[in-house]
């Protein structure tokens, strides 16, 4: 018995992926969070929550230059909060969540 594999990544249609920003103590704007969700293909209405997360610095050291300088660790591509490829290495924390309603027509 022999089914026929797909890719999942087309599997699983159209996503959504959603950068939040906001201002930190000193009034810089830093990433809030970073979460992503399918979007649905059945008509009507459609509610999603969204785990959102942020990458934290590996060590002390890093923790405390991100806080000084007001830069902390963000993703420069979308596709790694999409995909999930090669973010079981990468050190995150959970940051709240995001409701998300959609209208499939």
């Amino acid at each position: 018995w022999c089914q026929p594999r797909s890719h999942p990544r087309f599997l699983a249609g159209p996503q959504i992926v959603l950068s939040v920003y906001g201002p930190d103590f000193f009034g810089h704007d830093v990433v809030r969070g970073y979460g992503a969700v399918h979007v649905p293909f059945v008509p009507g209405r459609h509610k999603r929550t969204i785990a959102m997360f942020v990458p934290e610095s590996s060590s002390m050291l890093q923790q405390f230059t991100s806080w000084f300088t007001g830069r902390r660790p963000e993703f420069t591509d979308p596709k790694v909060v999409a995909q999930g490829e090669g973010r079981e290495v990468t050190r995150v924390r959970s940051q709240g969540f995001v409701t998300v309603s959609f209208n499939v027509m």
